[in-house]
């Protein structure tokens, strides 16, 4: 099979928060898929700047800065490139490869970035996060999200800080609109990738919708997203991607597409 037609046949949308999904869904026409795209996550600015502004006036007084998500580099950077360089002093980490690939147009690179499991567990394990007694360490984040990493911080002895520098909200539409999406045979499988994505979709479907969603397969990035799938009643067992970047997600796809061919083949 050629390398642009990998993806031949196969419908699938795309629910990354808008402005973030066109090269995803470029490189899965590229390679002869369909390429849908409805956010599932809005992304806007924070309540108030007052924390970020805090943060930047003494911002080379920490060792470590750790950027959550894409949004958390492009929102916080935006204004803190405004307004100065990067301190040399403060290290970078992410949760995740494209966050890290986020850091390169501001002249900036990660020093730990997760080898395997881009989540904040997957940074946990690094050697360098095991003893923190006398750092300070700011994590760049949206609203709200899980408080693991600054209590696991915290207890390895560092002193750690929030900074939002975005907030994470459920677009509104009306479920009559998306409800021909979800209709038998028009998707073959949608990209997921977080917790808070799923979630709004399904609360975006509404009722009516919501059932027949749950029959369309989901590609996943986490065993969270699985569970919290399995959780909302979806039907499919979930595809895994490697991790959120669009190249691991499209490989995932076409390994889904190989698999499908090749079942209608033995059928």
């Amino acid at each position: 099979m050629s390398a642009h037609a990998e993806l031949h046949g196969l419908r699938v949308l795309v629910t990354r928060p808008a402005g973030q999904a066109e090269r995803l869904c470029k490189l899965i026409d590229a390679a002869g898929g369909e390429a849908f795209c409805l956010p599932a996550i809005d992304i806007l600015d924070p309540v108030d700047s007052y924390h970020l502004e805090r943060v930047m006036a003494s911002l080379a007084n920490y060792d470590l800065a750790v950027f959550i998500s894409v949004n958390a580099v492009t929102r916080g950077l935006d204004v803190i490139s405004a307004h100065g360089e990067w301190p040399a002093n403060v290290r970078i980490a992410t949760v995740g490869v494209r966050s890290a690939e986020a850091l390169t147009p501001y002249g900036l690179s990660a020093e730990l970035v997760p080898g395997q499991r881009f989540s904040s567990e997957g940074l946990l394990v690094l050697d360098e996060l095991q003893d923190l007694r006398g750092q300070r360490v700011v994590i760049f984040r949206g609203n709200g999200g899980r408080a693991y990493l600054h209590d696991t911080l915290v207890e390895r002895g560092a002193e750690v800080d929030y900074v939002e520098v975005y907030r994470r909200a459920c677009p509104v539409v009306d479920p009559q609109e998306i409800l021909p999406y979800w209709q038998p045979g028009v998707l073959d499988i949608i990209t997921i990738t977080s917790n808070e994505t799923l979630q709004n979709l399904f609360d975006m479907a509404g009722i009516e919708g919501q059932l027949l969603l749950q029959e369309i397969p989901l590609l996943v990035v986490s065993e969270r997203q699985a569970q919290l799938a399995k959780q909302l009643g979806f039907t499919q067992e979930p595809v895994y991607a490697e991790h959120a970047s669009d190249e691991a997600i499209v490989k995932a796809l076409k390994d889904y597409n190989l698999a499908l061919r090749r079942s209608e083949k033995n059928h």
